[in-house]
Formats: C-alpha cells, sequence, structure tokens
C-alpha cells in the first residue's frame, strides 16, 4: 500500500488495533501491555502516504534482533532525543546529558535488589543508565536480571511526548516492560505517602522554572509554585530511610531568600546529610542558560558537613564542545574521599547563618568568589542563541 490507502491504513485500523493491546495483555509487566499504552498515547502525524511508504521500507532495513542490534538502535534514539534540545525543539527539555547522569549514577551506587525511582523522567535518562550501570557489574544470577526487569525502575511523566519517549528508551535498553505512569506527580498529596510508596534510590532531573497551580501546592508542607521546589520536597518524602538520592537542580535554590527556599534548605539540612554538592558550569544543558547544582543526600540523619566540587572542564561548553565523561573522572574519585582540592572543599554545617541557611558556592581556593564568564563568553553565547531563533523562526515561516 501506499498514498492514501496506506495513511487510512494505519489511522483506522494499524493504530486501533495495537492500542488494544493493553486490553489483551495478561498484565501491566509485559510488552504487549507497554505497546498498547504508547499507542494510546500517539496519533500518526505524517499526511503523504508517499513519504510514509518511503519511511517504511528504511525501516524495514534495519536489524532489531540481535543485542548488539538493539545497542545500536538506543544509542541513535538517544542521540536523536539530543538532537531534539540542540534544536531548541520540546524534546530537549527531558534530556540531560548522559555523562553527567553516568556521574551520578556511580556516586549514588545503586545495587540489585534496590528500587531506583524518578518522579520527574523525561526520556528514562537516569533509568536507562542505572539498568546499564547495574548489567555491567557482571555475574548477575536469573534472579537478579528478573528483578532488573520488573522490580527495580520506576517512573512518572506528566506529558505524553516525554512518556512515550521514556517507555521508548527503556524498551530498546533491554527493559521489556517499564514501570513508568503518564501522571503528573506533583498532583500526589505528601501526606498519603506510606512506607511501602519509599524507594531506596532516587536519581533525578525535575523542571524547574515551571509553576503549579494553588490546589497543587496543597499537597506539599513548603508552599511555592517553583515547580523544582515541589519537586525536592516530594523526593525527600519518598526517599526510605537509608535512601540515597542525585537530584539537579537551580544553583540559586543554594541562596535564594525567599521564605520557600529557606524552608526548604533546613529541611534538607534537617531530614537529610547533604554530603555533596556538584557545581556545574555553564553550558552543561544544551540550550538552557540556567546554572545546575547537583545535590547528593541520604535520608535519616542531618547534616554536619557539606563537600563542594566545582566542576570546571577547562574550556566553554557548548552544542560543539559538549560535557563528557572524563570531565566529570575528578569529581567521581575525589567524591570517594571528599578530599579537599583546588576545585573542592567542605563546609561545616555549624558555621552557617541559622537565618537563612546559605549554601552558595564559594570557593576558598579562589577567595570565595565565584567563577564568571568573560564579556567575550557572554557575547558569544548571545550570538549562538540569535542564530538559533533565527533557524527557528525560519522554519516556522516554512511552515505558515
Amino acid at each position: 500500500m501506499t498514498g492514501d490507502d496506506l495513511i487510512d491504513f494505519v489511522s483506522l485500523d494499524l493504530f486501533p488495533y495495537l492500542q488494544k493491546f493493553k486490553q489483551k495483555a495478561s498484565g501491566p509487566n509485559t510488552i504487549e501491555y507497554k505497546i498498547g499504552e504508547i499507542f494510546g498515547e500517539i496519533k500518526n502525524k505524517i499526511q503523504s502516504g508517499y513519504s510514509l511508504r518511503e519511511i517504511i521500507d528504511h525501516v524495514d532495513e534495519l536489524q532489531f534482533r540481535s543485542q548488539a542490534n538493539k545497542h545500536e538502535l538506543s544509542h541513535l534514539y538517544e542521540a536523536k532525543i539530543k538532537n531534539m534540545g540542540n534544536a531548541g525543539r520540546n524534546g530537549g527539555e527531558y534530556y540531560t546529558p548522559r555523562p553527567l547522569i553516568r556521574a551520578m549514577v556511580r556516586v549514588v551506587k545503586p545495587q540489585i535488589g534496590e528500587r531506583i525511582y524518578d518522579g520527574a523522567c523525561g526520556s528514562a535518562g537516569f533509568l536507562c543508565e542505572s539498568f546499564v550501570y547495574l548489567k555491567e557489574k557482571g555475574k548477575l544470577t536469573t534472579a537478579d536480571l528478573t528483578k532488573l526487569q520488573t522490580g527495580t525502575f520506576y517512573g512518572k511523566e506528566k506529558k505524553s511526548l516525554a512518556y512515550v519517549l521514556a517507555i521508548m528508551n527503556m524498551i530498546l535498553h533491554g527493559i521489556d516492560a517499564p514501570n513508568i505512569m503518564h501522571t503528573n506527580t506533583l498532583t500526589e498529596n505528601l501526606a498519603d505517602i506510606q512506607e511501602k510508596d519509599r524507594y531506596e534510590v532516587i536519581l533525578a532531573n525535575p523542571p524547574f522554572g515551571g509553576k503549579e497551580r494553588k490546589e497543587v501546592q496543597q499537597n506539599f508542607p513548603i508552599r511555592t509554585s517553583e515547580t523544582a521546589f515541589l519537586f525536592l520536597q516530594h523526593f525527600i518524602k519518598m526517599l526510605k530511610a537509608g535512601g540515597r538520592a542525585g537530584v539537579v537542580i537551580k544553583n540559586t535554590f543554594l541562596s535564594n531568600t525567599d521564605n520557600a527556599a529557606v524552608g526548604l534548605r533546613k529541611l534538607l539540612l534537617e531530614s537529610c546529610n547533604l554530603h555533596t554538592v556538584l557545581d556545574c558550569p555553564g553550558g552543561t544543558f544544551q540550550g538552557a542558560g540556567v546554572k545546575t547544582v547537583v545535590l547528593f543526600f541520604e535520608k535519616g540523619a542531618p547534616t554536619r558537613q557539606v563537600w563542594y566540587y566545582q566542576l570546571d572542564p577547562g574550556r566553554n561548553l557548548g552544542k560543539t564542545n559538549p560535557l563528557d565523561d572524563d570531565d566529570l573522572a575528578e569529581f567521581v574519585e575525589l567524591q570517594k574521599s571528599k578530599a579537599d582540592s583546588p576545585k573542592s572543599w567542605t563546609l561545616d554545617v555549624a558555621d552557617l547563618d541559622q537565618a537563612n541557611y546559605d549554601l552558595s558556592v564559594k570557593n576558598p581556593n579562589n577567595g570565595g568568589e565565584v567563577k564568571h564568564r568573560s564579556p567575550q563568553q557572554i557575547l558569544e553565547e548571545i550570538a549562538a542563541l540569535d542564530a538559533e531563533s533565527a533557524k527557528v523562526l525560519e522554519k516556522i515561516r516554512e511552515l505558515l
């Protein structure tokens, strides 16, 4: 088939048939169920049956059978998600640089038998990289592999596109029945969370800059419209006692003086051991001008000391010069002993101003000053962003 016949077949016969897999599946932990979920979320947006015929012919040439084929496809899939972000399209907001994720996983050290959770999972990068980390430990029993498939990785995602990307990404990585829920995590009242709902490991990069409605804010003891602050409260509550977390957040969280930020820092320091703060340079996230930090904490004991590491790759990060694993190697190694270095230092919580609990990144090795970009670097970034905007506008004009 081709032309209108093919479009009619896909839209009226094929997609409805695949949607019914969800009802026919033996249970939610099956690939059939997940296929039904995927096709319940998407619609065919290709209007030309001739273009669709060409696409199908190309896809038909791909090999899906072997592990090597799946591995190659998973890399291709993640590369496409990354490119969506680099082009300023909506997929990019779900993409966290994989070198950063891998470093976070190596610091948190998930173990076989622990449940790993991401309540803002986007394209499921944290869950996929955790799966790779655990599989590479080697000498896994059949019981271990079953546990990895069905009882280890859990995620929630609000947006339809990201939800589909997450399920597909996990399937391509080898997790046949991903435990991903399509829901707004923040609508869950913290008071309703019980011990059985909690997890040993949380890894996440929640959205920041978003705003939540008043009724959603009612679910949290520290009320704020800032999405990231609500997610951080959620993650603290969702951790088991002794549980470990790595969470990306805007660096302004460390120093903001509003009541919500101060209250949340106090909550984090009193209920968890915030043992490590990784300060990420500008350009870590492609297409996002915000500076971020990664908070590493364990639940159950208050913070006595915070170890900081100021990541400085020695070059300007950008699309053509992204973060890589080598950039984070020193951080991962030093973090084990929390040693002092020109890029790392330790803060005693007892020395904090109890009025604001300011945790700002102030490297004592450079006079406590934050390293700023040069005027030339700022101008270059503005020029690059202007060029991106021009391309996006041009594409919009073409579509119109």
